[in-house]
């Protein structure tokens, strides 16, 4: 019997957060916020590390702007986490 597993069908419902995180996001901070606190960056750290200006990380944590796809790849692999953990 061959049975055959397809492993490239992941469910977004197994995007581990951390404890520190979920509660961040509920009391209103945007996963980027959530993340780089987390991880005890600056913004200027995390904007350094993802080639971008400490005034654009801060209109994201602001939730002034919704940031786009590539932006949130930089800003995934600054901080060395999925798009996914990225998304609300």
């Amino acid at each position: 019997m061959n049975e055959h597993i397809d492993l490239e069908d992941e469910d977004e419902s197994d995007v581990w957060f951390p404890h520190e995180v979920v509660k961040a996001n509920v009391r209103g901070d945007t996963l980027v916020k959530a993340w780089r606190e987390y991880l005890g960056l600056t913004q200027q750290e995390l904007a350094k590390k993802a080639g971008m200006k400490q005034a654009s990380i801060a209109r994201i944590e602001a939730g002034k702007t919704t940031p786009r796809k590539t932006t949130l790849k930089k800003l995934a692999d600054a901080m060395g986490i999925s798009v996914e953990q990225l998304l609300d």
